[in-house]
């Protein structure tokens, strides 16, 4: 397909039609458990899904991605094409025009100095925004009136459904965030915690990594949305007892990532109360290997960062080693069955940008320690191999989850074979995926030399995901340790293929440069070692419909069109 066809087409693609409807609040209230507790309202200085989500009831896009995969208005009137001028012959600028009559939950409107407030926040060198890769290539956004939105790109951006559009992308109302910009952004707790939004749902209470309270959006655009008065989230607790509340007791309406064996929830489904959904889209379960050197003698604020090379885990041959002892079909077979496949890539869709990297799916043991033999790294008898008086030994961080439980004890047993000693941390999901500076035990902050855990990228262009990898993009002091680079990864050559992919416009030619991408990032560096390609999973009560599980944007994009079963 020609990509000025693919642009043109984008304009006709429609919103799946809701179910109707009697009134606004006439279904009372929601309850939803999300075992990764929120710890922001703020997308921006969060890249946990949990936070994502939370956000999206209440804060939104431009556009965003149905459970398909299609692209769908928000608050845009239309999607930007080139047969509606939406979108430059040159492909170096996209105009956004923003639905008529939207306001924010105060009444007040929505205009376009939101959205060019919203780009100039998250683009502001000293915020450490978390989403900067949404808006990568961008050299301005400005309001051409109330209403409409030129985005300007350095180079023809073939592609320029990124910035503003999904779940990780919303509009934040300036008049409440505009004293909240660059390195005074994570100080904003009451904006951070209670932002104005345009969403189904308003903020009512939030009480970090606990409960956050929501109310029906007065303001929002359709008068006969939500059907739901009120909605609860409450956090924490555990993937398995979040399930057992939907699908065995019924307390609850949703439980978000059941992240369960298989038998697990096959046993939790014969209670009658509910269904576990599940939808394929990007996720992969991975493991990160820190460059950098997390030890605690170093001094705060030196810890994880450029200035200390990590002594182990920059020789080339420790993290190939580390993959080589993996296998990775037993790890999905025991934790998520048919919900998941063996992957050797961190792109595992769409098929085009795919790579055919199949050599890490079967494990060889002895391979890796001839790596690490090879190598200098030496067993002197303790079983722990050594390198210059370095000892072999790493630790390993990951959440709070007993699928993950599992996978660290089956690694660190494999390791051991190999001569590698590891130690266990787990941290509360809610604390590992926030987004807090102050907290040593952050998935970003990464105090560990490796860390394992899932992430996945929105819609069908995994373009912003690969740019989270340039060496700018490694968390710091310098931005409230924020940025998608959690690998402190670093390397000119995949910097210059990040700006090369922004400007390429032949769809072939940019499948192949993002699979070269993947590549250097997996098998040819091992600096992230993609362990399984998993489905999202979450428990619907049956009393509920309207539920669609979305895969490739925030997976309740569609609440709004939630409803009670009628009985």
């Amino acid at each position: 397909m020609k990509l000025k066809t693919l642009l043109m087409g984008a304009a006709a693609t429609l919103a799946l039609a809701p179910a109707a409807m009697a009134e606004r609040g006439s279904d009372g209230q929601l309850n939803i458990i999300m075992w990764q507790a929120p710890s922001t309202m703020n997308p921006y200085l969060s890249a946990g899904t949990k936070d994502v989500i939370a956000a999206s009831m209440v804060i939104e896009p431009l556009a965003s991605f149905t459970a398909d995969g299609k692209l769908t208005t928000r608050l845009a009137a239309e999607l930007p094409s080139l047969e509606n001028g939406g979108i430059s012959e040159d492909l170096k600028t996209v105009t956004w025009k923003l639905k008529d009559g939207i306001t924010w939950s105060d009444g007040t409107p929505l205009t376009a100095d939101d959205v060019v407030f919203t780009a100039n926040y998250c683009m502001d060198p000293e915020g450490g925004c978390a989403q900067l890769a949404k808006y990568e290539g961008i050299e301005s956004v400005e309001a051409v009136d109330p209403l409409t939105v030129k985005v300007t790109f350095a180079e023809p951006h073939p592609d320029p459904f990124s910035a503003f559009v999904g779940g990780q992308s919303p509009i934040l109302q300036k008049a409440q965030f505009e004293n909240c910009t660059g390195a005074a952004a994570s100080t904003c707790t009451e904006q951070n915690f209670n932002p104005i939004g345009t969403g189904p749902f308003k903020v009512i209470e939030f009480k970090t990594n606990d409960v956050i309270t929501f109310e029906a959006n007065p303001e929002y655009r359709e008068p006969d949305k939500p059907a739901f008065a009120t909605l609860t989230i409450k956090g924490g607790g555990d993937a398995s007892a979040a399930a057992r509340a939907v699908l065995e007791t019924g307390e609850y309406d949703y439980a978000w990532n059941t992240q369960l064996a298989p038998d697990v929830l096959a046993g939790m489904e014969a209670g009658g109360k509910g269904k576990v959904q599940v939808a394929f889209g990007s996720l992969v379960e991975r493991i990160l290997v820190n460059l950098t050197d997390a030890s605690s003698s170093l001094p705060e604020g030196e810890r994880s960062t450029a200035k200390n090379p990590n002594p182990i885990t920059t020789d080339p041959a420790v993290r190939k080693a580390l993959s080589m002892a993996i296998d990775r079909s037993l790890l999905t077979e025991i934790g998520y069955g048919q919900a998941g496949k063996p992957t050797c890539n961190l792109v595992p869709a769409p098929e085009a940008w795919a790579s055919d990297n199949t050599a890490c799916l079967t494990q060889d043991i002895e391979g890796a320690k001839k790596v690490l033999e090879d190598a200098g790294w030496v067993d002197n008898g303790s079983g722990v191999r050594e390198k210059d008086g370095v000892r072999l030994s790493l630790l390993y961080q990951t959440s709070v989850n007993a699928v993950r439980q599992d996978f660290q004890a089956l690694i660190k047993q494999w390791w051991s074979e190999i001569g590698i000693e590891t130690e266990l941390k787990t941290v509360d999901a809610s604390v590992f995926f926030g987004g807090d500076a102050g907290s040593p035990d952050t998935f970003q902050k990464f105090y560990a030399d490796v860390e394992m855990y899932a992430n996945n990228f929105e819609g069908n262009n995994p373009e912003p995901y690969l740019a989270q990898w340039t060496c700018d993009k490694a968390p710091r002091p310098e931005t409230q340790w924020q940025g998608e680079n959690h690998a402190r990864f670093c390397d000119p050559e995949y910097d210059k293929l990040v700006a090369e992919l922004g400007k390429t416009v032949d769809l072939t030619e940019r499948g192949n440069l993002g699979k070269k991408m993947n590549d250097m990032l997996t098998k040819d560096s091992n600096v992230i070692i993609p362990l399984v390609y998993r489905g999202t999973a979450s428990a619907v009560s049956n009393t509920l419909e309207g539920v669609k599980l979305n895969a490739w944007d925030t997976e309740i994009w569609n609440v709004a069109d939630w409803s009670r079963k009628q009985q």
